[in-house]
């Protein structure tokens, strides 16, 4: 399964859904697609997990990699994820306590 990648403008943050698997072969789409960001400016991004079908330690690394590039820029990276089982592996690995985790995109672009 390949990655799909729709990033938006809302309320001044980047907004990036992503969909499909966050693997060894796919992650490096998503980390170029951060990357962009970040270099355009866009230091307030949101990676909606939503339609994540499966998330490995590679795509755990580019969204902590992701996380300290905007952090270089005093701005955050934000999650959305319900996905119980994603939830899990960022409980299991301790990046729950490190990323805003939010169960919808609706409280991530209103504050």
């Amino acid at each position: 399964m390949d990655l799909t990648l729709a990033t938006r403008e809302e309320d001044g943050r980047a907004i990036v859904a992503v969909g499909g698997e966050i693997d060894v072969y796919t992650a490096p789409k998503l980390r170029d697609q951060i990357t962009e960001l970040v270099s355009k400016g866009s230091y307030n991004i949101v990676i909606d997990l939503e339609a994540v079908e499966f998330l490995d330690s590679t795509g755990l690394g580019v969204l902590g990699g992701g996380l300290k590039k905007v952090r270089a820029h005093d701005g955050s990276l934000d999650l959305v994820c319900s996905q119980e089982r994603l939830l899990k592996i960022f409980r299991i690995t301790g990046l729950s306590k490190v990323f805003v985790i939010h169960d919808s995109a609706d409280p991530s672009v209103a504050s």
